[in-house]
């Protein structure tokens, strides 16, 4: 890593166009990857064969569009006819390349060496150090402009909106909390309206409330332990069962905040606040379901 790749990395960032990655054989292979990581991390890039190139596909080249090419010899035909043809049209090459004299390193403007002393084949034949080599150059450049354009976790969530890694940047607990009922018994409830509405909300629990205010969570594992110290039920509210210092969380936290406090008190569900009103209630199943856990 040198000033061609600081150079390299500077020519990109200052584009007004995309980066137009080809190559042939495995590189081929490894150009379309390339161009995943850099779309996925906010440099737009698009994916070119070096064969269907001369044959039609430069036609996608804009005036202001920077190429990489990307071939472990340099020397490969389909490469060779076609940076005089880029070139022609005054686009920047960049050239990820394993021969420092070869045509394509001679005649890019920036070279990127990713020379192997031999391939991880025992033949020293089928492309593998060389193509790992290409790889992390790639990815190398994809970081180095990540940092240059500041692309936080928030514009990753905007690209990622399907799979889990989208989700844990932006899926809310209100995402999630309002798609179920909100299990709630006033403070004065006797014990059967508190089994009947943890059995009926089927989120293991529910809140204790009055007026909208919180006083306190009661679990499952609450009337479990109540039992075992064989006390008479029918003397007892809610306010006598209850936990009166419950964990919460506000609406409008991220998801993975919640499952973070649940994990660290080893529990399976959060009273949602709004204002410090009660919400909702947040479940680890809510997370299973998402694919986040």
């Amino acid at each position: 890593m040198n000033e061609a790749f600081a150079q390299a990395v500077e020519t990109i960032n200052s584009s007004e166009g995309r980066l137009i990655i080809s190559g042939i054989g495995k590189s081929a292979n490894i150009a379309q990857k390339l161009v995943a990581t850099f779309n996925s991390t906010g440099t737009p890039a698009v994916f070119m064969h070096a064969a269907d190139a001369i044959h039609g596909d430069l036609g996608m080249m804009q005036p202001n569009d920077v190429a990489m090419l990307i071939s472990k010899s340099g020397e490969s035909e389909e490469v060779k006819v076609l940076i005089p043809l880029i070139k022609n049209f005054g686009n920047k090459i960049i050239a990820l390349c394993g021969h420092a004299t070869s045509f394509l390193a001679k005649q890019s403007d920036y070279f990127i060496n990713c020379t192997v002393s031999e391939e991880a084949c025992p033949n020293n034949l089928a492309p593998t150090s060389s193509t790992t080599a290409q790889l992390v150059m790639g990815d190398a450049l994809a970081v180095a402009l990540l940092e240059l354009k500041g692309f936080g976790p928030e514009d990753f969530a905007r690209f990622h909106p399907g799979g889990a890694l989208g989700k844990q940047l932006y899926l809310l607990v209100d995402d999630l909390c309002e798609a179920h009922e909100k299990p709630a018994v006033n403070i004065h409830a006797n014990i059967k309206e508190v089994i009947l509405e943890i059995t009926s909300k089927r989120l293991g629990a529910t809140a204790v409330v009055e007026h909208d205010k919180l006083h306190g969570i009661i679990t499952d594992g609450d009337i479990r332990r109540m039992i075992e110290k064989n006390v008479d039920f029918n003397l007892l509210t809610a306010k006598d069962i209850m936990n009166s210092s419950p964990k919460t969380i506000n609406k409008g936290s991220k998801a993975v905040e919640g499952l973070s406090v649940m994990r660290s008190n080893n529990i399976s569900q959060l009273i949602v606040l709004d204002e410090h009103q009660y919400a909702g209630m947040f479940h680890i199943h809510d997370l299973v379901r998402e694919g986040i856990v």
